[in-house]
């Protein structure tokens, strides 16, 4: 699996119900809600747990849409997997699942939410982490800890 993170006879969830909270795949139609959701609250992203570089960082919504179209094409494609923290039908935030090419595991997860949903926070990562260890084909993955 040279090029896929998961092994090929494996099919990633399209969905994970969480209290409070479900998670579908990051694509182009959720483009205006995670633009709103992110640009609102780039400073509290930024002082998440996990490594963020230079992003969040200002963009147009066209400039998001591409960024939607790539996380989609990962997916697809098995190299990494994104998807859309939802309560109802708003983005609160993004869950990301990528090779561990820094570290010694098989996966690299982070995610965020947004500032007005900052309690949701350490629910999402107690939540996924569980999910992840129970449903995913890693070994063990890397996922910064939450305290609270």
């Amino acid at each position: 699996m040279p090029d896929e993170l998961v092994p090929g006879d494996w099919d990633p969830p399209r969905s994970f119900e969480g209290p409070g909270f479900r998670l579908e795949p990051l694509s182009p139609a959720h483009n205006e809600r995670d633009y709103q959701a992110w640009s609102s609250s780039m400073e509290h992203i930024h002082s998440t747990p996990g490594e963020w570089g230079d992003w969040p960082r200002p963009m147009t919504l066209a400039d998001n849409l591409s960024d939607l179209e790539r996380h989609a094409a990962e997916f697809a494609d098995r190299k990494a997997f994104t998807y859309s923290i939802l309560d109802e039908d708003d983005v609160i935030g993004c869950l990301y699942i990528y090779p561990d090419d820094g570290g010694s595991t098989d996966a690299y997860v982070s995610s965020w939410v947004t500032q007005d949903r900052a309690e949701m926070d350490t629910v999402v990562w107690t939540a996924v982490s569980a999910w992840i260890d129970r449903e995913w084909p890693f070994g063990e993955f890397r996922y910064a800890a939450r305290s609270g």
